[in-house]
């Protein structure tokens, strides 16, 4: 699970825009891009090469 502090910090790297945290699917959602970016051991792999287009 990730911090508060963290998830306040944290944008897409794409838009720079906010992302929403999906506990139950664990990943963090930029709906600007329509991007989803996994969560790997507690830390958000934010490439955008990795991320899954929704």
């Amino acid at each position: 699970m990730l911090s508060k502090e963290l998830l306040d910090i944290l944008a897409c790297p794409k838009c720079k825009g906010e992302l929403d945290y999906d506990r139950a699917n664990n990943n963090l959602t930029c709906h600007n891009c329509r991007l989803k970016f996994t969560i790997e051991d507690d830390i958000p792999i934010l490439l955008i090469d990795e991320a899954e287009e929704y």
